[in-house]
């Protein structure tokens, strides 16, 4: 009798879609990068530091998490007005988080702090983003979708922190998906297209025997469950490469 190995083939598949996105990522990168540095120039111009850059990138995703707050507080239940506007800020965010490593290399600023406080202000950042989401989908009953996005906050941190953990012991640990910028598109996207959609079909709700599969929002909150699958996935990958090459 065939016998099927589930985790290997799990394993393989993960890795297999790595390396995919990888690729694709690496030659996004690059472009976003190439249309990016009249910007970075820009920047260096008005004598602007790399950790001035992480700052500001911090303080529009504190904006991003605030849009949300205030969402939850006088928003509608169901309406994509916020989570559209937080979506667009975050990817913002994002921008910023690209720009100040690139503006680093350029103007010679690269140091450890610069590295460490980079590091750190993502986590808080991260945090401060799915505080966000959590307070806005559990204030309008969506309990579940909530619960989710604290996981996939769990997950996010630790595929962060095993990287670190390694890379202080000394080896290198990049292995699997779902790495901070990855993240950031994922949301960022889903909560633009929560709204794009929204706009072209209205409200629309899809129920089999009285039970409720997919709404509107659904656009927003699945991807944040399939977040929550696939850092944690993520870091057990990171723990399992580690436990391969650790002494």
């Amino acid at each position: 009798m065939l016998k099927v190995d589930f985790n290997s083939c799990l394993s393989h598949v993960s890795l297999a879609i790595y390396d995919i996105m990888k690729i694709n990522w690496s030659n996004i990168k690059k472009k976003a990068y190439s249309f990016l540095d009249p910007l970075i120039s820009f920047l260096i111009k008005m004598g602007l530091t790399p950790n001035a850059i992480t700052v500001i990138g911090f303080v529009i995703t504190i904006f991003a998490s605030a849009i949300l707050i205030y969402g939850a507080e006088k928003g509608l239940r169901g309406s994509p007005q916020y989570i559209t506007l937080f979506g667009m800020v975050l990817l913002l965010a994002g921008v910023f988080d690209m720009l100040d490593g690139q503006l680093a290399r350029k103007t010679g600023q690269m140091t450890v702090f610069g590295a460490f406080f980079d590091s750190i202000i993502d986590r808080y950042s991260e945090m401060i983003m799915f505080f966000g989401i959590a307070y806005y989908l559990v204030s309008f009953d969506y309990f579940l979708s909530g619960i989710f996005s604290f996981f996939a906050m769990i997950g996010s941190i630790m595929v962060s922190y095993a990287r670190a953990r390694a890379e202080g012991l000394g080896y290198e640990c990049k292995v699997g998906m779902m790495q901070r910028p990855e993240r950031i598109l994922l949301i960022g996207i889903s909560a633009l297209m929560y709204g794009l959609v929204y706009s072209i079909a209205g409200e629309f709700k899809i129920k089999t025997a009285g039970i409720l599969l997919f709404e509107n929002i659904s656009i927003f909150t699945i991807p944040i469950f399939i977040l929550a699958i696939l850092t944690n996935y993520t870091a057990f990958q990171r723990i399992k490469h580690c436990r391969k090459i650790m002494k």
